[in-house]
């Protein structure tokens, strides 16, 4: 990858200096989108030069004040930033529960005659980076097609991960993509670049690139991420033992983490997210952020073993008890894994007995 990202470097420079639709496109960029369509078997792709602009961008690009939007109430700060932005009718449903989603489409169309002409749409987190949850994709499907919605589906922690060659979410659950309205992803995670894009049909590319603030106002991404993005891809798709590496690394974490005091695993078995929150919360936000931000720092100080906090802004609205954010990837080691977990174990406990 790096010699991929020197060869554009010497070649287009840093920064393209300008918007896509002005003097901001670059061969590269329409490589980097036919490289993602050709990979997840959709008929068009658009590249956006950050990768939390994307889901902002996208999201009000299609839905406008009056439509109705169905979301998770365990949603990141990027896809709430997006629908404060179009201004529509915001539901929000229960984490990951499709009970409470049933229920939710079924009062909204029962209860509202009119709903049947408005634009609506259902917003999912593939991987959700509030908890580590993998969304049921089958299930959503199933009542989107019922109910008769759009799905927005965030792809940014499963793409490059998760199905057998790493084709993110429909692959997993066995979906086809043409059942997903539109798909986004930031590409900090698994192609260990920058920026983000949207795929799906070419009208809904073709709509983003005339009214996606997001792509017509930003200067468009780097030339040597998105050459950085392709050889990624291309690593992925050449190497299918990367994949099996990463699975077998998040089930050694898993294992290695069972029977931590105080400490609960929310996350699914094959995410690559592990998600740790507190048995026993302490009542407040606040209070819980402190312990956790002490685990965290102890472990760095003690150890040198460093995770993170799921620390919120005061604009993030998100629902969900904090925690600590284990990110795997088929990078680590056996003896990298150990190390974390017997780490951990023995911080959280020093914390949370102190605490007692």
């Amino acid at each position: 990858m790096q010699e991929s990202c020197t060869a554009a470097l010497e070649k287009y420079g840093v920064g393209s200096c300008g918007p896509r639709g002005f003097y901001g496109t670059i061969d590269v960029h329409l490589d980097c989108e036919s490289r993602i369509s050709k990979f997840l078997g959709t008929p068009d792709s658009i590249l956006y030069s950050y990768g939390l602009s994307t889901m902002f961008s996208a999201i009000p690009c299609f839905a406008k004040k009056g439509d109705v939007i169905v979301v998770d109430e365990g949603v990141h700060w990027g896809i709430q930033n997006g629908l404060h932005l179009s201004r529509s009718t915001i539901v929000y449903f229960k984490h990951n529960d499709m009970k409470s989603l049933h229920d939710t489409l079924e009062k909204i169309t029962a209860d509202n005659k009119r709903v049947k002409k408005l634009r609506r749409y259902i917003v999912v987190e593939s991987v959700y980076q509030n908890s580590g949850q993998i969304a049921p994709l089958d299930e959503i499907i199933k009542l989107k097609e019922k109910y008769r919605f759009r799905v927005f589906l965030d792809e940014s922690n499963s793409f490059g991960v998760l199905g057998q060659s790493g084709r993110g979410l429909t692959e997993y659950c066995g979906v086809p993509v043409e059942k997903i309205d539109i798909v986004t992803a930031a590409m900090g995670h698994a192609l260990a670049t920058e920026g983000g894009f949207c795929t799906g049909s070419s009208r809904v590319v073709d709509h983003q690139r005339l009214s996606s603030s997001g792509y017509v106002f930003s200067a468009s991404l780097p030339p040597y991420l998105a050459s950085a993005a392709i050889t990624a891809i291309d690593m992925i798709e050449e190497n299918p033992g990367l994949i099996v590496k990463l699975k077998k690394n998040i089930s050694l974490l898993l294992k290695g983490l069972s029977g931590i005091q105080g400490l609960t695993v929310t996350s699914s078995p094959e995410s690559p997210i592990v998600f740790l929150k507190l048995e026993q919360s302490t009542g407040s936000i606040k209070g819980d952020m402190e312990l956790l931000e002490e685990i965290a720092e102890r472990a760095l100080k003690e150890d040198s073993v460093f995770v993170v906090t799921s620390k919120r802004s005061v604009l993030d609205k998100c629902r969900l008890p904090v925690g600590i954010r284990l990110f795997v990837s088929a990078g680590h080691t056996e003896a990298d894994l150990t190390k974390a977990c017997e780490c951990l174990k023995r911080v959280s406990g020093l914390v949370l007995k102190h605490r007692d």
